[in-house]
């Protein structure tokens, strides 16, 4: 059954996977005292390079580290989405990228506490991140 929004999955047909994972970081810079804040001021241009020579250094040649304009969630920032699944994961420190790093890129599993869920507002993401 449709909702509308149609099916967006990977099909048998489609070509074959150009990466095997593309990651996009939001680095979107928005004025300061802008009420939704931004990515870029909260450190992730400087996270996102860390990831990519991370990426390097780990050989993880079918994955592909790119930066991102908005991706319209930088209250809950730094953002990144990892396709083909579309997992959205919140980030803070190089830790948090090593942990996607090994865990979602290396091993196939999720990083529970980083994930961003769609309706997921600031405040939850805040206490989560003061409890980690």
């Amino acid at each position: 059954m449709s909702d509308g929004m149609g099916d967006y999955g990977l099909r048998q047909e489609d070509p074959p996977l150009y990466y095997q994972a593309h990651v996009f970081c939001c680095t979107n810079e928005r004025p300061a005292g802008h009420p939704r804040g931004c990515c870029r001021g909260k450190g992730a241009e400087r996270l996102r390079n860390y990831m990519k020579a991370r990426a390097k250094e780990l050989g993880l040649k079918d994955v592909r580290i790119n930066t991102a304009g908005c991706l319209d969630r930088c209250e809950l920032g730094p953002t990144m989405v990892i396709y083909p699944e579309g997992v959205w994961y919140s980030y803070s420190t190089p830790a948090d990228i090593d942990e996607i790093l090994q865990t979602h890129l290396m091993e196939g599993r999720r990083v529970e506490r980083l994930l961003l869920q769609p309706d997921a507002v600031p405040d939850e993401m805040e206490a989560r991140n003061r409890s980690a």
